[in-house]
């Protein structure tokens, strides 16, 4: 099978390609030195010249709270042009299977929890991530329309929040996790303490990318549904246990302080997995593993560059 992995050199894609080839695929990696997918023509041609069996939409503007509430034009333009114009460029090669990966932000702020797929637009969206959540909510809607109106068995899966290697540790626009990566092997290299945003009290769930890059390839396999359907651990923390557990791991025995006039964003947010786990899938790198082989991967790949 060829597969077309668009972002494959980011976070999710990387991982993706790198268990796709584990599997014997032939896999296209893509990214914006390859083809910059908000050029519409450009993307026509790339997927047409290619024909893959099978596109994987990997390929998304990401970052943290701080970065979503302050560019959310960005958040919500470029993401829907990205994947329009990927899927409509699919749809013009006759593409017969897609992949679209959303994020679980796509939920009401005050989900009932553990959330099951069906929650989907029962109440108002957390309002610092709300731009890029209505993008992602966009694409499992053109999923869907295009399922109902070409046949097509494209599928949606809506990952909880990830972690692993080529994550983005940029400061600036990163998420939670590799945001503290970053910011307590910096600290325990020069001795100074950690300033961290809101209370700490909120809680999260969390999946290597491994696991999600497994589970991508059970759904290629196995699902064949216009519902899109969660990718998690069901287990989640509080981002104060989080910020612990990494600090354990990096050596930081410093003071860590908490800056409770910046947002917490959602109070709670963990997946209900049974549909996943059902078509025999499971996450298998716990959370201890994880954050211990990631700090090791930032400290060879990151630190000091």
């Amino acid at each position: 099978m060829s597969v077309l992995v668009a972002g494959g050199t980011g976070l999710v894609g990387s991982a993706i390609v790198r268990e796709l080839e584990s599997r014997g695929e032939s896999v296209i990696s893509v990214n914006s030195k390859v083809v910059d997918l908000l050029d519409r023509k450009a993307t026509f041609e790339f997927v047409a010249d290619h024909k893959p069996e099978t596109i994987i939409d990997a390929a998304a503007r990401v970052g943290g709270i701080g970065a979503n509430n302050t560019y959310p034009v960005d958040f919500l333009s470029l993401n829907i042009q990205i994947q329009t114009n990927l899927m409509d460029a699919a749809h013009a090669a006759k593409i017969p299977n897609f992949l679209f990966l959303g994020s679980s932000c796509i939920y009401p702020r005050d989900c009932a929890q553990p959330i099951k797929e069906e929650y989907l637009l029962t109440g108002p969206l957390e309002l610092t991530n709300s731009a890029y959540a209505v993008a992602k909510i966009a694409g499992i809607e053109l999923i869907k329309s295009y399922r109902k109106q070409y046949g097509y068995k494209w599928i949606s899966a809506m990952p909880t929040n990830l972690y692993g290697p080529n994550d983005n540790f940029d400061l600036e626009n990163s998420h939670v996790f590799p945001a503290l990566i970053r910011k307590f092997s910096e600290a325990h290299a020069h001795g100074t303490s950690v300033k961290l945003w809101g209370t700490g009290s909120p809680m999260r769930e969390f999946l290597h990318v491994d696991d999600l890059a497994k589970a991508c390839a059970v759904l290629l396999e196995k699902y064949d549904s216009p519902e899109h359907i969660n990718i998690g651990t069901g287990i989640d923390v509080t981002i104060k246990d989080l910020a612990n557990t990494v600090a354990a791991a990096v050596g930081f025995t410093g003071e860590i302080e908490w800056d409770t006039s910046k947002p917490d964003g959602t109070p709670r947010k963990v997946l209900d997995v049974t549909k996943m786990k059902a078509l025999g899938w499971k996450p298998e790198i716990t959370l201890q593993a994880g954050v211990a082989s990631t700090v090791e991967w930032y400290k060879q790949n990151k630190m000091g560059k």
